[in-house]
């Protein structure tokens, strides 16, 4: 018949994190059969025990119950024997663990099994055998073999009866091991004649519902004369021994005495425990010597008690028991299960964060059952202990996975035996990463250069950013920040490649319009939220020899010819003129050189190599050309050079009509005279136009006066004419103001000579028209042609 279960419930806090729940239940269920609701009873939904993957630890115990997570149900999985399982030992309990993990919880869980009748009295011996004096008085004692029920409570062994019971009655014992010592009592005086021989069944009972039973069968047999039975020295014997004493050990010694002379005062002893274990760990010689005769166990039984029988050659008898203390041994090393443990943990996790749950025990007594457990120092963890024989392991400070990405925590749990004895675990736990660490530069700035004229789309320089994350959080992208540089966004000028930080020319750089600019980097991780930083490059055009050298003086044009004079009595270094020219670019590019490439007369003329001045080298004498021409070259130190070439004309002479006649025959080349001429006619065709329309305006303008006038003043008075003051008639020719005096000078062809009005701003420069055969100067004061010698000359055309 199944009982019906009983539940106790109670939930105890243990630091936070642990609880105790209580069933009752009957051994033998069936396999499957309900022992409880554990989700409802923890308060807990089927989801938590599922996403906690919720999971029973009994240790190094077998596994008698199961946990069905999808229902949350606690059932049998295996079937209980409670006397197997406990023997004797009251109550008889299952102490296991339920741990979830995310975040670790341990429940303590308690199932005891309580007993059924499902096990019948039973003797070792189906028979035993009595030799008894017909001359034994009434209250003589046999002491009988018990009966073994594995059963507790009611439903172990109860009582015993005998039939038929005519000669002898029962006395029970209660002893204080639970079992009932039983004891055959003569009452009424035997007589072999009338009886050698009876036989009596001795029957045991228990007190279960239904009640079961064992019989044994006493065979007695009558002898003659032998009234005196055997007496123990003492009823009670006490001894101990250490659970690590060798076998053959002497325990104690018991003494009984007989008064019976000859055959019927011998006394012999035995042991009259009738169970299996006792009779293998003890037995005890004919002379009352109780020896150890097999290993025994503190941890297994703290104490034995034997009833020791002696037995004279009439069948007479008498019993002691002898009580065994065992003596315990620091034998056992304490035992370390695992519960639960965190195989990782985050690294921002907080202080006291379980990691791991673990049960420790010592089958050991007193001091040598005590345990105390150390974990590793100079590790951001401790072991505290949260209940009887629980400990945890929680974080002690802050975590950092880059200063230390994994822990092997080892936890040495000792006893306080003498020796000590210990054990220990080691728990191998893995930091895992959180986004706490923004990308860092290899440099606080960069500078990176460039040579101008570079192609589009060149690998400048690579930025490098690292992060101390680990994985996604540490995989770097690289951005171009928003930024202008002379009003123009930075992205028209470099790009910058996400993966590899490579920065790129967008454009072909000119190192004439822009020298340098900065812009920043941004070194973006992939955590979320991410991190990042930033960084300023700047970068650097360098100069490329791109550049040739430019003439500003002398300056070449296509429609006149600049000549310097050089007076015939200048001496040696006379400064003729100086070739400016400047380069654009920049260092070496721009270190320019002047060489004198060619010339009318190389002996009479050098040009300064850094400054470009053109000096005489010796004395210039009449015999020496009015007209030189010399070929300047100017070279930059760019690799390789550009150079610009200038053609400076030198007039060797004292006056200008002698300068004039020799500088008539350049030559001009054929594309400058085709537009010579088109200009010319050109110009021709515009005067005359101009001039007709002058003419016809004066004309009318005349008539028009003349007519005014005869109306307005018609009179016969003679017209005196009026001469303005300082007016002078010139040979008939003119009417210029005496203030205003012009050399006019005429070459032999006049027809083609034009007039040049201009402001000279040298004594010795001429300004040639290569169309005209004649030059005007004019005539400064002396003091202007000091003052400015080397003024350029502008030219006006009238």
């Amino acid at each position: 018949m199944r009982r019906q279960v009983l539940l106790c419930f109670s939930v105890l806090c243990l630091s936070s994190v642990l609880g105790q729940v209580s069933y009752s239940i009957p051994e033998e269920m069936a396999k499957g059969s309900l022992v409880g609701n554990i989700a409802q009873d923890l308060g807990l939904g089927v989801k938590r025990l599922q996403a906690g993957k919720a999971r029973i630890h009994t240790g190094d115990s077998a596994e008698y119950i199961q946990l069905n997570k999808e229902k949350g149900l606690l059932i049998i999985k295996e079937k209980i024997d409670r006397e197997a399982l406990c023997g004797q030992t009251t109550p008889c309990a299952l102490h296991f663990q339920i741990a979830l993990e995310n975040p670790i919880e341990i429940f303590q869980i308690t199932v005891e099994i309580t007993d059924i009748n499902d096990n019948s009295p039973v003797f070792e011996k189906e028979e035993r055998r009595f030799e008894i004096s017909e001359s034994a008085v009434i209250g003589s004692k046999f002491m009988l073999e018990q009966a073994i029920d594995p059963d507790i409570g009611l439903n172990g062994l109860q009582s015993y009866t005998l039939k038929p019971n005519d000669h002898f009655i029962l006395k029970l014992h209660s002893q204080s091991d639970g079992g009932k010592k039983v004891e055959m009592i003569l009452q009424k005086p035997l007589d072999r004649e009338k009886q050698e021989f009876a036989s009596l069944l001795l029957t045991a009972l228990d007190g279960g519902e239904p009640q079961r039973s064992g019989t044994m069968q006493i065979h007695i047999t009558v002898l003659d004369v032998n009234d005196n039975a055997p007496v123990f020295s003492q009823n009670i014997y006490k001894a101990s021994v250490k659970e690590n004493a060798l076998t053959g050990t002497l325990i104690t010694k018991v003494s009984a005495s007989d008064v019976d002379k000859g055959s019927n005062g011998e006394v012999s002893y035995v042991i009259g425990n009738s169970k299996r274990s006792i009779s293998k760990l003890f037995h005890v010689t004919e002379d009352g010597q109780l020896i150890l005769n097999g290993p025994i166990d503190y941890e297994k039984a703290k104490k034995y008690e034997i009833d020791i029988e002696a037995v004279d050659r009439g069948g007479l008898s008498d019993s002691s028991k002898v009580i065994i203390d065992v003596g315990d041994i620091n034998d056992n090393s304490p035992v370390i299960n695992m519960i639960s443990s965190s195989n990782s943990i985050g690294e921002d996790s907080p202080t006291n964060t379980v990691i791991a749950a673990m049960n420790v025990n010592d089958p050991d007594s007193e001091e040598n059952g005590k345990v105390r457990c150390l974990i590793d120092k100079n590790i951001p963890f401790k072991i505290t202990p949260t209940s009887s024989n629980l400990y945890s392991i929680v974080t002690d400070s802050d975590l950092d996975r880059e200063r230390a990405s994994e822990y092997n925590i080892t936890v040495t749990c000792s006893d306080e035996g003498v020796p000590s004895l210990s054990s220990s675990v080691t728990l191998t736990l893995q930091i895992s990463d959180v986004n706490d660490n923004a990308p860092v530069f290899e440099r606080s700035s960069y500078e990176a250069y460039i040579v101008e004229n570079n192609t589009p789309g060149l690998s400048i320089f690579t930025v490098r950013a690292r992060d101390a994350d680990w994985n996604q959080n540490a995989r770097v992208s690289y951005i171009l920040e928003d930024s202008s540089v002379n009003g123009v966004p930075v992205s028209s000028y470099v790009s910058v490649s996400a993966d590899s930080g490579v920065i790129h020319a967008v454009r072909s750089f000119d190192y004439e319009q822009i020298k340098d600019f900065h812009f920043r980097v941004k070194a973006q991780d992939g955590g979320s939220p991410p991190l990042s930083s930033n960084v300023t490059v700047k970068l650097l055009i360098q100069d490329q020899n791109d550049n040739p050298p430019q003439v500003l003086y002398p300056v070449q044009t296509g429609g006149s010819l600049v000549a310097e004079m050089v007076p015939r009595s200048a001496d040696v270094s006379y400064l003729v003129t100086k070739v400016v020219a400047v380069d654009v670019d920049s260092g070496q590019n721009a270190w320019l050189s002047y060489k004198l490439q060619k010339a009318t007369d190389r002996a009479l003329f050098e040009v300064g190599l850094q400054n470009g001045e053109i000096r005489t080298i010796r004395q210039v004498t009449d015999k020496d050309a009015v007209k030189q021409r010399l070929t300047v070259i100017v070279e930059d130190n760019g690799q390789p050079s550009r150079s610009a070439t200038v053609i400076v004309n030198v007039a060797v002479a004292d006056s200008f009509p002698e300068v004039l006649s020799e500088f008539t025959d350049f030559t001009h080349d054929k594309e400058y005279n085709d537009n010579l001429t088109f200009y010319l006619v050109l110009a021709l065709a515009v005067v005359s136009f101009l001039f007709i329309t002058c003419l016809v305006v004066i004309i009318s303008v005349k008539i028009y006066r003349w007519r005014q006038s005869r109306i307005m003043f018609h009179s016969n008075l003679p017209v005196i004419p009026y001469y303005p003051p300082r007016y002078s008639d010139t040979l008939g020719t003119g009417t210029l103001q005496h203030v205003y005096n012009y050399e006019v000078c005429r070459t032999t062809d006049s027809r083609k000579s034009d007039c040049k009005f201009g402001t000279a701003g040298s004594q010795n420069v001429l300004i040639m028209d290569p169309s005209a055969t004649g030059t005007m100067q004019r005539i400064q004061s002396e003091k202007s042609i000091l003052d400015e010698p080397d003024s350029p000359l502008e030219v006006r055309n009238v």
